[in-house]
């Protein structure tokens, strides 16, 4: 059996006593998909049904309910271990294209320096043919001395693309990291957009006590359809479907959402904060220093002008009969070392002019949605009773503790004697208070 890590999460992050609703509205998920879950998840861990007297259902889990299902299945146990190992492995990953860029332009540098050494010994053996070995060598050597500082260079804070609940979380990238992020960038910053999304209309719903408008929605969508699909609020439906709501239609004919499922809870919690509207993050290119991205550039140019040089002197006649051991494995690798030297900085071009334009999409994108939270703010007749309408069926329906007609946790026989003895006790009370 496959548990959802998003319905794991949500019930943590509730206190571990939740409904339906509660998850659904945590998670962003399907309420029908949440019920289902929180069900297969209270029979393998060991939770608890709460049934209060108006019929409503909660589900109470122990707090060590994820050590339980550690403890039960294999898949849980691969996943926390490759959450760790990855981890690891893709941190060496980012690494290993900073030292393949070293080791590929120390690798041109020797390689230079051997076939130079091969031409003057092909050459004459006179006083000029030594001058010129040496003279090869200068600026080798003031290459190595130059840029030497730049492979244990220490850097700015910087931050990477995670979850809202991490944004602030510094860490420290080094020079080997830059290099990676100057060639592939850190990941794309809206990877949980949908589910950022849902979470969100989720808790507007909550907020407004499972009664809403339309308009109360629309800041958090993409498109909402021509419109006609506008004027009949089609966009709602894939909502509906979610999280079971149904529509309720007001005497001036105006449509408002009701979700009753989401206004039953375990939590008799405050509203959430929520943003005004959905708000994408844009594109960076890189979140290196720009000190680092400098750096990551004259490296890559090195390397790319060292790579055409050493081209060129592969093809000198007076080093035919050198081209083995060293020379020869440098000749067999080299359209590999062009070809990383001019990905190296292709690469990157091409990714920068593609960033400009995703980030020029979600720009409009994020105008257009401020624009609707907008109308929202400034509201009107029209949406004042809409909203005014939706009050009356709003409501929250909190599953006690005191007002539970049974539970999993006791022997429902002990349940029933409880229950005629409370019988018994506001029976007496009733009779002493009409003597």
């Amino acid at each position: 059996m496959v548990l959802n890590p998003s319905i794991i999460n949500a019930v943590e992050k509730l206190g571990h006593r939740v409904t339906s609703g509660d998850v659904a509205t945590q998670a962003g998920i399907d309420v029908n998909i949440a019920q289902r879950e929180l069900l297969a998840l209270a029979s393998e861990a060991g939770g608890h049904l709460q049934v209060a007297e108006s019929g409503d259902i909660a589900f109470e889990f122990p707090q060590n309910f994820r050590a339980i299902l550690r403890n039960k299945y294999w898949q849980l146990k691969l996943k926390d271990w490759w959450e760790k190992s990855w981890k690891i492995l893709f941190y060496l990953i980012r690494m290993s294209f900073g030292i393949i860029l070293i080791a590929s332009i120390i690798l041109i540098i020797f390689a230079i320096i051997a076939i130079t050494i091969a031409i003057s010994f092909s050459q004459d053996n006179d006083s000029s043919g030594g001058n010129d070995s040496s003279i090869g060598f200068f600026p080798i050597s003031w290459f190595i001395s130059d840029w030497w500082w730049f492979f244990s260079w220490d850097t700015n804070n910087y931050q990477r693309y995670d979850s809202p609940q991490k944004k602030n979380d510094k860490k420290r990238m080094n020079f080997l990291e830059s290099i990676f992020s100057f060639m592939f960038g850190d990941g794309n910053p809206n990877y949980n957009l949908e589910e950022r999304r849902w979470q969100t209309i989720g808790r507007v719903i909550h907020n407004q006590k499972g009664a809403i408008i339309a308009e109360q929605i629309t800041p958090y969508l993409d498109e909402i359809g021509s419109s006609v699909a506008q004027e009949y609020e089609d966009y709602m439906l894939p909502i509906l479907a979610r999280f079971d709501g149904r529509p309720e239609v007001s005497p001036e004919g105006q449509l408002i959402y009701h979700f009753p499922e989401l206004q039953i809870t375990a939590q008799n919690s405050k509203t959430q904060p929520v943003p005004a509207y959905l708000k994408e993050r844009k594109w960076r290119f890189s979140l290196a220093t720009s000190g680092q991205v400098l750096g990551a550039i004259g490296l890559g140019s090195v390397n790319l002008i060292g790579a055409l040089m050493l081209g060129s002197l592969l093809k000198t006649p007076e080093i035919a009969g050198y081209l083995t051991g060293f020379l020869g494995f440098v000749q067999f690798i080299y359209p590999i070392l062009l070809i990383y030297g001019i990905g190296f900085l292709t690469i990157p071009l091409i990714r920068y002019f593609w960033i400009q334009g995703k980030n020029k999409k979600i720009d409009n994108r994020n105008i257009m949605r401020q624009k609707r939270a907008n109308i929202l703010a400034q509201g009107g007749s029209i949406l004042k009773k809409k909203i005014n309408y939706a009050g009356q069926f709003a409501k929250k329906i909190v599953i006690h503790q005191d007002n539970l007609a049974y539970t999993t946790e006791t022997d429902l026989l002990e349940q029933e004697i409880k229950n005629l003895d409370q019988s018994d006790a506001e029976w007496q009370k009733r009779l002493d208070e009409s003597e």
